[in-house]
């Protein structure tokens, strides 16, 4: 069965808006940016561009990964923010529901990533030509079945998330790319950026926005 991208209707909510910077609260399902064709066209950013039309991209969540995203609006905001994402100075915490019971109640997770060509946009661990990748998690709340679970992404890799969380053999619930069996079968992607904290390109001073986490 071929996949056929239905990204939700409802209007991205905006979490704060100023004359340099636009945070939304990005749902599961929508992509970040337009897709390969014409039918992965409708995207974060192109419904915000009506209210916003001077936005301007600075990272990315995955389509089936909800909560705070962030633009510049301005190609200043833009610079200051990309610079903080590449010098690891952003902070972002996200939730995850994931299989089985994850202990300790802390970890790192230290395994290098690289994309998978052959299973594009697979990513795969590569010890060699691998780019370091590394993210901390905190145990929220455990059970025999799943574990909530709050991670903490060091680097930024793509999919670092979820591959991390799969390499651990605790799969992030509902994730259609690396969770097998039950816990693929999940309405969305069980993992919301839920807090991201950057320094505003303005003032300086250090600002944290948050978004309910929905599951």
């Amino acid at each position: 069965m071929s996949f056929v991208y239905d990204p939700p209707q409802d209007a991205p909510r905006v979490i704060h808006a100023d004359h340099e910077i636009l945070v939304v609260n990005k749902p599961s399902g929508l992509l970040s940016v337009p897709g390969r064709g014409p039918d992965k066209a409708d995207c974060l950013i192109e419904r915000l561009r009506g209210a916003f039309p001077t936005i301007l991209l600075v990272h990315r969540l995955d389509q089936d990964t909800s909560g705070v995203m962030i633009f510049g609006l301005t190609p200043h905001a833009q610079r200051s923010l990309s610079k903080q994402f590449e010098e690891r100075r952003t902070k972002k915490a996200y939730v995850a529901r994931v299989a089985g019971r994850l202990q300790p109640k802390t970890g790192r997770v230290d395994l290098p990533l690289i994309v998978d060509w052959p299973n594009r946009p697979r990513q795969k661990v590569d010890h060699e030509a691998g780019k370091p990748a590394v993210t901390d998690w905190r145990v929220m709340k455990a059970e025999d079945h799943e574990t909530r679970v709050r991670l903490s992404p060091v680097t930024g890799r793509s999919h670092q998330l979820r591959v991390h969380m799969a390499e651990s053999g605790h799969p992030i619930l509902g994730d259609p790319l690396y969770a097998t069996g039950w816990a693929a079968d999940h309405p969305r992607l069980m993992l919301h950026a839920e807090s991201l904290r950057v320094k505003h390109p303005e003032t300086g001073i250090q600002q944290s926005f948050n978004a309910p986490v929905p599951f």
